[in-house]
């Protein structure tokens, strides 16, 4: 049986600590701030990113440099016979396709995973693949099984302001104009591999609402599961952790028979939508 790693990028909003302790491996992701580069969770915390994105300063993202990569793989090829990449979805980065083409030379020791996910749902298809690898499933076979099950996932967030898609790019002025003048709460989609817009809410309480019923009728036509014993339930949360708490307590209500994992959103996310957002997610349980 092969000696399978498996491996992240901090999109997954699995930290170095969390990582050791789960037995897994994670590589930070690269920001550009002031035209100086961090790395998430080594030079970068949650509140220092927080503190500068408040504070307006310039701050971008950017995919892993090529070198870090490899040689994060070759490092783990010394011990490992096999790897499995999980990187955020291709859909918002082009570090995924660039993986996938550098693991070309690696004759197929590498096995890169676009399986569309990003933060705790991403977090949930490393876990899988653990899991996989445990049960003496190969790379290419853990590969095969997270892509099939890619599309069976969705991310609800409410974002508390519209300051930050507008400094993206992702709304116009004018948009972003009319809907802080009418006081907003917009509530975006993930599903797959595109950040959409999904409904209005002129409240947090709407909104929560709104997010909650949308994931409610998810679990029951989407993956046909309306008592939720087929789903992993998440949470995700932007700065705001007692906003989040609160929140979470609503959901369990909403569904009382699942445990709630909760984690900081990733900060390639938050970066599009500032703090204050609140997010709940799913994704269907794979049998083993």
């Amino acid at each position: 049986m092969s000696k399978v790693a498996v491996l992240t990028d901090s999109n997954s909003g699995i930290t170095q600590v969390d990582a050791k302790e789960l037995g897994v491996y994670v590589i930070p992701m690269p920001f550009f701030i002031n035209n100086e580069t961090y790395y998430e969770d080594i030079d970068l915390t949650q509140e220092q990113f927080y503190e500068k994105l408040v504070d307006g300063v310039d701050i971008s993202t950017s995919m892993p440099m090529v070198g870090s990569v490899t040689d994060t793989w070759d490092k783990l090829l010394q011990e490992y016979d096999e790897i499995v990449y999980v990187p955020m979805s291709s859909g918002l980065s082009s570090s995924c396709e660039t993986a996938y083409m550098l693991s070309q030379d690696y004759d197929g020791k590498v096995q890169v995973v676009n399986n569309q996910r990003i933060s705790v749902t991403q977090r949930q298809s490393v876990m899988d693949a653990k899991e996989l690898a445990e049960n003496g499933k190969s790379a290419a076979e853990i590969k095969e099984i997270l892509e099939q099950h890619k599309m069976e996932s969705s991310i609800y967030i409410m974002v508390d302001t519209l300051s930050y898609l507008k400094k993206g790019g992702r709304i116009t002025p004018a948009a972003a104009a009319l809907g802080t003048l009418l006081r907003l709460k917009p509530v975006l989609q993930i599903q797959g591999e595109r950040l959409d817009a999904f409904a209005k809410a002129r409240t947090v309480k709407q909104a929560k609402s709104i997010m909650i019923e949308a994931m409610k009728k998810d679990f029951k036509e989407r993956f046909e599961s309306e008592d939720g014993s087929k789903m992993h339930l998440e949470m995700a949360y932007t700065h705001d952790l007692a906003q989040a708490e609160q929140f979470k307590k609503e959901v369990q209500e909403a569904f009382p028979n699942n445990e709630i994992i909760m984690q900081p959103l990733s900060l390639s996310v938050s970066c599009h939508i500032g703090p204050g957002a609140i997010a709940i997610a799913c994704s269907k349980k794979i049998e083993y």
